[in-house]
């Protein structure tokens, strides 16, 4: 469950950075809004949730990226 509580912790992250963006479009501030899109948070938001889709579907790998061995 932590897997799904994390997930929809970066969405609603992300959702907030959205929210900013759509600000910054509707007052005209276009050139902040590519700054935003491309460098800034929407781009960090993004790339974060990004990396959990990607670490969640490589597998049961421990931190190391080696298969889970349990106890030995």
């Amino acid at each position: 469950m932590q897997y799904a509580r994390q997930t929809q912790e970066a969405l609603d992250r992300l959702d907030q950075s959205l929210a900013s963006l759509r600000n910054m479009i509707k007052r005209g501030n276009n050139k902040d809004a590519l700054q935003f899109m491309e460098n800034g948070d929407l781009k960090e938001k993004f790339e974060e949730l990004q990396n959990m889709i990607t670490i969640s579907s490589t597998g049961n790998m421990g931190a190391r990226g080696v298969q889970n061995t349990g106890t030995f």
